[in-house]
């Protein structure tokens, strides 16, 4: 059994805030698997009887819009727990989250969650917020699409992969997206992602093999997305 006083999940969520005899107590109830690249870890929709807590690997949270596609609100990074908003409003999930790459995934009931939410004071705060922050994110990406240019977005989107997730040892970035889920990020059609990205690879600021995007002038992408 994996100790969850050393788990990477627990230096960066709202379960810092658990002691000892709280954390033997999640690693005596918890279920720990294993997700596929491709595979989802619960859809939009589902009720969730408990939280997921994001080992390895990263995720995209989608949502479903009216045409049909799904539209990436978030992606995910270990250390972060997933359907805390939906336990603490007891509402449905209202986005899906599916795996980018293999993932390890660690599920921790409800009932346990919600007896640390009402006797540990440190913790419910961590909780609420984790989900203040995540509710600013979404006003700050609204902000965004309504006053930045898709070709802003998509340098600043670029950006953020980098930044956040890293890169590959050919230095490419190491989430790979499809060209359809990138321009599903930046709120554009997938044909003016395309144009926009053989347009930075003209001007030399990425490079582009297959499905992988390097980028090569940082601070050419940086000028554009400010």
């Amino acid at each position: 059994m994996s100790k969850c006083e050393q788990c990477i999940v627990r230096e960066f969520s709202s379960l810092k805030a658990l002691n000892k005899d709280e954390l033997i107590k999640i690693a005596n109830c918890k279920t720990s698997y294993t997700v596929k690249k491709g595979e989802p870890i619960f859809e939009e929709g589902n009720l969730l009887n408990g939280v997921y807590c994001v080992k390895e690997g990263v995720c995209k949270m989608t949502k479903l819009s009216s045409n049909g596609k799904d539209q990436i609100v978030k992606l995910v990074k270990p250390g972060e727990l997933l359907g805390q908003r939906s336990l603490i409003s007891e509402e449905k999930a209202n986005l899906s989250a599916v795996a980018l790459e293999d993932m390890e995934v660690c599920f921790i009931p409800k009932t346990e969650i919600m007896e640390f939410f009402q006797k540990n004071n440190q913790f419910s705060m961590n909780m609420m917020r984790t989900i203040c922050g995540d509710l600013k994110d979404s006003d700050d990406h609204m902000v965004s699409m309504a006053q930045k240019t898709v070709k802003e977005r998509l340098a600043e989107t670029l950006l953020y992969l980098e930044d956040t997730f890293g890169t590959q040892t050919d230095g490419s970035l190491h989430i790979q997206l499809s060209r359809e889920e990138l321009a599903g990020m930046i709120g554009t059609a997938t044909e003016s992602c395309i144009r926009l990205l053989s347009e930075f690879n003209k001007n030399g600021w990425i490079s582009l093999d297959g499905k992988k995007i390097k980028i090569v002038q940082k601070n050419a992408l940086k000028k554009i997305s400010n």
